[in-house]
Order: C-alpha cells, then structure tokens, then sequence
C-alpha cells in the first residue's frame, strides 16, 4: 500500500493520525494476539527476554515515551509484582556505574534514535544489562542495538506531536505485561483470557467514539479559548495521561500545563486554581475493579471541594457518569472498560483537545515551533 503524502480529508497530519488509532492498534494487537491468545512465533524473543530478566526492571525515555513508561510501571508491578523504575533517559545516561540497579532495562523511543535514549540504552549494554527496545522503527538503532526488539506497528507519524505511536506503545507495554504475569504464574488463564479478550476491543471502543470526540471537544475547546493555565489531575494510573495530556497541550498549544496526581493537588499546586486556570480531571472508572472505584471515589470526594472553590473543571469520565456531570463545568464521555485499558481509550481526547486549542490560536499544529519529530542531539 502506498504511503499517504497527504492528510486529506483531514486538515493536518495530527488529525489524521488520531483517526488512525484505531486501525494501528489492531495492527500493532495483531503481531502478538490471534484468536484471544498469545502468538507463539512473534511473542517467543519477549517471553526468552522475560524469563532472562533479572528481579528488577528500569525503563529509561524522554517526552511522552516516558509517560508510557510510568503507565508501564504500575501495570508491571500491580499484574505481577515486578519492581519497576522509569528514568529520564537523559539523566540515567549520567548516573555514576556504582547506582545502576542489578535490572533489567527497557528503552522507550518513538524514533528508535533519540539521542539521549540510544546513549542509555548504550550504557546498559555496555554493564551487560539484558535490554529491550519498543520503538515505532524496527530498523531503527535501539531495535537493533537491544537484546530484543518489541517494535509497534504504529506507521510512519509525520506530525511531531506523538499520537498514535503513544498508543501504540501504550499497547506493547500491556502486551509485555500480560506476558510477564503468565510466565511469572502472577495470573490465573481464565483472567488472562478476559484481558485479552478487553483488549481485542479497544481498537473498536476507539473507532466508536472518535466521531462524538472530535465535535464534543472541538466545541469544549472554543468555551476555553481564553485559558492560558491549565492543571490536569489523575490517580494512579491516570496520573501518567495526565502528564501526557498537559505535554500535549504545550507541544500542541504552546499553553502552560501541568500534570498532578489528584492527591497533591491541595499541597501546594491549588494556590493555582482560580479564574482562567480550568482543571482537567481524569475520572473514568472500572465498576468491576474494586480500586478502581477507591479511586474514583476519591477524585469525585476532590471534585466537590473544588467545584465548592469555584474552580473550572473539564472531566474525562465514563459516558452518562452523572455523578460527575453534576460537579464540572464540561465533561467528555468514554466508554467503560478495564482499569488498564482505559488510560488508551481517555488519552485520545486529550489529544483532541489539544489540537483543537492549537488550530484555534492559528499554530502549525504538525510542526510546533522549536521542536523536531526525533531529538538525535541533546
């Protein structure tokens, strides 16, 4: 198939490849699963790389890369116990050799050529770490340089925000997960099973929505045109998006955002709040996931006390939440599904909205001023 030259019908590349999600998740979902189970042939360099593993994972990236490895550190350690630690590539390259951890190491990189990511990814080579490269380039430098190679099927990304190869790796991070709780017998077959099944779907879940999305927050973003500041919120694993969602909007927007986990808002961060400072609150929920609904729980406990402060929310919950609708200003609906799917499902929103504050302000959006697509020097 030849390669698009234009983002036709859609005005900008970005656009385009938020609509492309879909299709390269299933992509990406189709190396490893088939028929609800893992594949042998394309899962066996993972699963050898898995049991080779020392005790301890770090996992070193920069920019959205490693939001998706702070997601990929709760889902590690909560499917199968796994002590994880996510570095700024750019910092573990200077870590002295004596406070390199006994671990094993995952590199994270859109490109597979991000300076200071090849360098860390060069060290832990070099201290004769077992590495592995998730990249949305398998002949990229980290695919080739790691132990193994876990490449998405992402496609090439022409926009320089990230959008679809987050997902992607998103998706490869739970792969990977999944696989590490079969193999450490963390997980029974019958939950297994259902995870795998959950997530052969979310290609579908997204599809379903985009439409509804793009004019819901096409419209949200007009009502916050005059916003400069904004605070997005979330627990556990929410805060990861959360973090991505306010670098998507400063990449994008050129707006100052930042991500909190919703519990430390009021130590410190909420002297902030006030008029022209909206929050934006991650408050979808999994009903069959008991902390899930603690969680939940406890941003609905954040929303009342805000609301009763005057703030400005815009909440991601799940569609027809009415308990959430009750207490924000805007609320964008997601439909329901497992706890560790969903930070792939309210991601794309947040990359909507984005957008649509960039092209509002009259920003190339595909190419945000000094920024590039793949940072080869630090």
């Amino acid at each position: 198939m030849p390669e698009n030259q234009s983002p036709t019908p859609f005005a900008h590349w970005m656009l385009r490849e938020i609509y492309d999600q879909p299709a390269t998740l299933a992509a990406t979902l189709d190396v490893c699963v088939r028929d609800g189970k893992f594949r042998t042939d394309s899962c066996a360099p993972i699963r050898a790389w898995l049991d080779a593993s020392q005790s301890e994972i770090v996992i070193a990236a920069s920019g959205s890369s490693r939001h998706a490895g702070m997601v990929a550190e709760l889902m590690l350690e909560d499917l199968c116990g796994i002590p994880v630690d996510v570095e700024y590539a750019s910092e573990y390259t200077y870590r002295s050799e004596k406070s390199l951890k006994n671990a094993s190491v995952i590199v994270i990189s859109q490109s597979g050529e991000t300076a200071d990511t090849l360098a860390a990814l060069r060290k832990a080579n070099a201290v004769g770490h077992a590495t592995l490269a998730i990249t949305n380039v398998a002949a990229s430098t980290m695919a080739r340089e790691a132990t193994v190679s876990f490449p998405t099927q992402a496609g090439r990304e022409r926009a320089i925000p990230a959008t679809k190869s987050f997902t992607a790796q998103l998706l490869n991070l739970y792969l990977l997960s999944l696989m590490a709780a079969e193999s450490r017998k963390a997980i029974e077959p019958a939950q297994l099973e259902t995870l795998l099944l959950d997530l052969c779907g979310v290609s579908a879940c997204i599809q379903r929505q985009l439409a509804d999305w793009e004019s819901s927050v096409a419209a949200i973003a007009g009502r916050y045109s005059n916003a400069k500041n904004f605070l997005f919120l979330g627990r556990g694993i929410h805060y990861p998006i959360a973090r991505e969602g306010a670098l998507k909007l400063k990449e994008s927007a050129y707006l100052h955002a930042e991500g909190y986990p919703s519990g430390e808002l009021k130590h410190g961060p909420n002297a902030l709040v006030a008029e022209g400072t909206p929050l934006v609150m991650l408050a979808t929920v999994d009903r069959q996931d008991a902390g899930s609904i603690e969680r939940y729980e406890k941003v609905l406990h954040l929303m009342r006390d805000m609301r009763a402060q005057g703030a400005q929310i815009l909440a991601v919950a799940n569609t027809g939440d009415d308990a959430v609708k009750e207490l924000v200003t805007d609320m964008i609906g997601v439909e329901p599904t497992s706890e560790l799917l969903l930070p792939i499902c309210e991601v794309v929103p947040l990359q909507l909205l984005s957008y649509f504050m960039a092209i509002n302000s009259g920003i190339d959006v595909d190419h945000p001023r000094n920024l590039s697509k793949a940072v080869l020097a630090e």
